[in-house]
């Protein structure tokens, strides 16, 4: 594949994007949230609600709408703020489920049955899920390029469907002979805390999906409930905290605690366990918990508050979806002409 990121002319966009489904935790703050607000500050930011995906399974259509404000909630809470940041609902805006469908007939079957994390949700029923799930990544793929975005910011577990989204943009450009229409975006994945575990297992996600709720830290939880959560997190009969980073090694819930502190604290992992090492989980636990808590509270309290004025979320929403199908709209213009649909 030829690298056209040297040579697309358009601006730097990022776009990303959170599903309705479940509350928000700690895992997505300190993994997405935190790094949207920071990226705010120097880029131009396109923040969606993708409720198109969330119903590759079964939704309740009564709850999907409070649970888009939700998100928006969260998103406001943690700092992003719409006058900085695009924030909207993804099917708000048409061009996502019109480019979705051009991208259908230019992306390949091959790539798409290699996509790994259709395998881990179907599993064995693959068979019985939805068209919908097993092609979500190339709506993903019209996500980010219906705005030309150029850097995406990931988890290690979606860096194989970005790869496809720029598969797609290069095939297409080859395939319409239009070089370098659509970039081909970027990952962005530095910074700490991009991979938080479950408080239950520390080899697993923390995930809004997980049937125990004490397998994650919720945005909205209050400052017991936190609490409660790290007193109760899993760690191991192997002793102490660990003096040094070797000491982590084989430790996964423990080297997840270590993380979440650091992460929380903008320290390293050497530093947190300088503090730390040698003393026991009964001294830890309460610590991480008191910064957490401290970290947290204020965000839990505006969350509180914009959810209890649901009608400042739809005004985000709806001049969010303006904004954006304002950038989307010429897009789909341009690649209409492309492909050569009569436009009389």
């Amino acid at each position: 594949m030829t690298d056209q990121t040297t040579t697309y002319a358009g601006p730097e966009r990022v776009f990303s994007g959170v599903q309705p489904t479940g509350a928000l935790h700690l895992g997505n703050y300190l993994g997405a949230l935190k790094k949207f607000v920071a990226l705010q500050a120097d880029h131009e930011c396109v923040y969606c609600v993708v409720d198109l995906h969330a119903i590759t399974v079964t939704q309740d259509p009564s709850a999907l709408a409070q649970q888009t404000r939700e998100i928006v909630a969260a998103f406001l809470a943690c700092g992003l703020d719409p006058k900085k940041s695009i924030i909207f609902a993804q099917s708000s805006v048409l061009a996502h489920t019109e480019l979705a469908w051009y991208f259908n007939c230019v992306a390949r079957m091959g790539w798409l049955e290699r996509m790994t994390q259709f395998k881990d949700k179907a599993g064995k029923d693959a068979e019985r899920s939805s068209v919908g799930l097993f092609d979500y990544p190339v709506l993903q793929a019209a996500d980010i390029l219906a705005y030309k975005a150029t850097h995406v910011p990931v988890g290690e577990d979606q860096k194989q469907h970005l790869e496809l989204s720029r598969d797609i943009a290069d095939k297409f450009n080859r395939d319409f002979n239009a070089p370098n229409f659509f970039p081909l975006p970027e990952p962005l994945i530095k910074g700490p805390g991009a991979r938080i575990m479950s408080l239950k297992d520390g080899t697993k996600k923390m995930s809004k999906s997980d049937p125990s709720d004490l397998s994650r830290i919720n945005l909205i939880d209050d400052a017991d409930a936190i609490t409660k959560k790290f007193k109760k997190a899993k760690t191991d009969m192997l002793g102490d905290m660990p003096e040094d980073e070797a000491g982590l090694k084989g430790r996964p819930e423990v080297e997840n605690l270590v993380g979440i502190y650091a992460a929380l604290a903008g320290a390293d992992t050497q530093t947190v366990l300088d503090e730390f090492g040698g003393k026991g989980f009964g001294t830890f636990k309460p610590a991480l918990a008191e910064l957490a808590v401290s970290h947290l509270s204020p965000i839990t309290t505006r969350m509180r508050d914009y959810l209890n004025d649901p009608a400042e979320i739809d005004r985000v929403l709806k001049d969010g979806g303006a904004r954006a199908d304002a950038i989307a709209r010429p897009i789909m213009e341009e690649v209409r002409e492309i492909i050569g649909f009569w436009q009389g």
